[in-house]
């Protein structure tokens, strides 16, 4: 896909974010939105991945370690096929297999259930030590959020992951500022991110607006290059991205949109779909 085309399926995303939300009455929308970018560039144009064989041994892996974010990897996941987009407004209800955290034994290409904050990073960490170790090629992503590394054990797996050269494992931190309880430099800074990351011996990527899908692409473009260490990819982003009344809102962090938040939303992803296709 071209720039352009991925923003397109980016906002694609973001619909199906806002879709599911409403229609479970919960979730969490803010942390999925800013996210969308990261999500569509990996499935649409990063990841060797192929919805009719889910789970190829050779495939690239992927961790979603902020596993309350699961609106978005499910919405990224329906559009790319690996499941019905219509089975996005079953989310969070009893009987489907959208639960409200990522469930590997239930969602085609979830590789890994998730949503204890910190375990991710450990699992994807694991995985790509693996791929050492069986000599195979495949690379592992995970993301994680500016609050989730709050978490200790996000760094003995960076630890670990530096030590061990995996320079197959490459860490994506959605920074968007806010977690449930508000500004993340406010309830316990994780700042500076990338000199934390640096001291484990990463690789890191600071991306000013990771929100623009072509310094997403230059990001991602670049961690491939990288040999001896793994990347972290550290992407400034707006939470509830694309939502007027959610945008750089902490309130929005688990609130779903009633029915006419949700006609406003869906409103303002359709002009940006329009804009988008005047380009």
């Amino acid at each position: 896909m071209n720039i352009l085309e991925l923003q397109k399926m980016a906002n694609e995303v973001r619909k199906g974010i806002v879709t599911a939300t409403h229609s479970a009455k919960s979730g969490h929308p803010g942390g999925s939105l800013s996210a969308a970018e990261v999500f569509t560039y990996l499935y649409f144009e990063e990841m060797n991945v192929d919805p009719a064989n889910p789970d190829d041994p050779d495939r690239d892996r992927f961790v979603l370690s902020k596993g309350h974010t699961a609106p978005g990897y499910y919405s990224a996941l329906a559009l790319r096929g690996f499941f019905p987009v219509e089975d996005l407004t079953t989310l969070r209800h009893v009987g489907s297999h959208l639960q409200g955290h990522p469930c590997k034994q239930h969602t085609p290409g979830v590789d890994m259930s998730s949503g204890s904050l910190g375990q991710g990073i450990s699992v994807a960490v694991g995985m790509a030590l693996s791929a050492k170790l069986s000599n195979k090629d495949y690379r592992v992503y995970t993301l994680l959020g500016d609050g989730e590394i709050q978490e200790g054990m996000v760094w003995e797996a960076s630890m670990f992951a530096g030590h061990r050269k995996l320079d197959n494992l490459c860490v994506i931190v959605d920074n968007n500022g806010l977690q449930i309880d508000g500004k993340v430099a406010d309830v316990c800074s994780p700042y500076p991110i990338d000199k934390k990351f640096e001291a484990f011996n990463f690789h890191v990527i600071n991306v000013e607006d990771g929100n623009d899908m072509e310094q997403v692409a230059a990001a991602f473009k670049e961690a491939r290059q990288v040999k001896g260490m793994p990347t972290a990819i550290i992407m400034k982003t707006v939470k509830g991205k694309g939502v007027s009344f959610m945008e750089n809102q902490a309130s929005w962090h688990g609130t779903a949109p009633n029915d006419e938040q949700y006609a406003v939303a869906m409103a303002d992803l359709e002009k940006v779909g329009e804009a988008l296709c005047q380009k």
